[in-house]
């Protein structure tokens, strides 16, 4: 039996959530995603995003015998749709340019787990008393540290670290990052904003986990704990245990 928990809360600082999610569990999916742009432009991306995400699978199920290669089309065609929507948005009204958005999709198929990500949302996965981040950041700090010019040390607190390189409605087309792995009964899924994770370690997101009841107690210790730090961003949260 899967449990879920979600949510999503504004913070301690910022005046609006430009986080959003969307939980589906009848189809084993969930989305979450984190806006930018000013005005309520980054609001109006991320809740544009996980809606429109949502209604595509909503009417374009998802054939349970799909493929890895099947899976990762049908995804990529998706989020182009919604991609050009929060383009639309953005050229339609001043107040809404520059709009866009992160995203993250959790999948869950049979023994598999399906996981899509455009931005610096995050999927970390919880095994045997291990945490390990399963996507890649799409940021410019993250990119400088893949070709050696910078150090880890010198990643944290960088001026560059909240520029993002890939997002929904950043380009006319948008490219997300497929992975694929096998689930073992009592993994937990953790998919989150970078108000989560550049607030709590990833050793205590695990701990925060792994000595809650339910998914939904995770969820809520996470994002306490985040504001204890500072809350000086939005932060979203959903926990999936198979």
């Amino acid at each position: 039996m899967i449990q879920i928990g979600f949510k999503t809360d504004q913070g301690k600082t910022r005046s609006v959530n430009e986080d959003a999610l969307f939980v589906m569990p009848k189809q084993n999916v969930y989305i979450v995603a984190d806006g930018v742009g000013g005005h309520n432009a980054g609001e109006l991306a991320s809740r544009t995003a996980v809606k429109e995400i949502a209604d595509y699978i909503e009417d374009n199920p998802i054939g349970k015998s799909a493929d890895a290669h099947q899976i990762k089309n049908y995804f990529n065609i998706c989020l182009n749709k919604v991609n050009a929507s929060i383009v639309a948005y953005s050229k339609a009204g001043h107040e809404n340019k520059g709009m866009a958005t992160t995203t993250v999709i959790l999948h869950l198929s049979g023994k598999k787990a399906n996981i899509i990500n455009v931005g610096d949302s995050r999927a970390y996965m919880i095994r045997a008393g291990q945490i390990s981040q399963i996507t890649e950041d799409h940021t410019v700090v993250n990119q400088l540290l893949k070709e050696g010019s910078i150090t880890r040390q010198e990643a944290d607190g960088h001026p560059m670290n909240n520029m993002i390189t890939r997002a929904l409605g950043g380009e006319e087309k948008v490219k997300p990052d497929f992975y694929q792995v096998d689930t073992q009964k009592n993994d937990v899924f953790l998919l989150c904003t970078d108000g989560l994770y550049n607030e709590v370690t990833e050793t205590l997101m695990m701990e925060i986990i792994m000595t809650s009841t339910t998914m939904h107690e995770a969820c809520n210790k996470l994002i306490a704990k985040a504001n204890e730090q500072s809350g000086k961003d939005n932060i979203t949260t959903v926990c999936v245990r198979i």
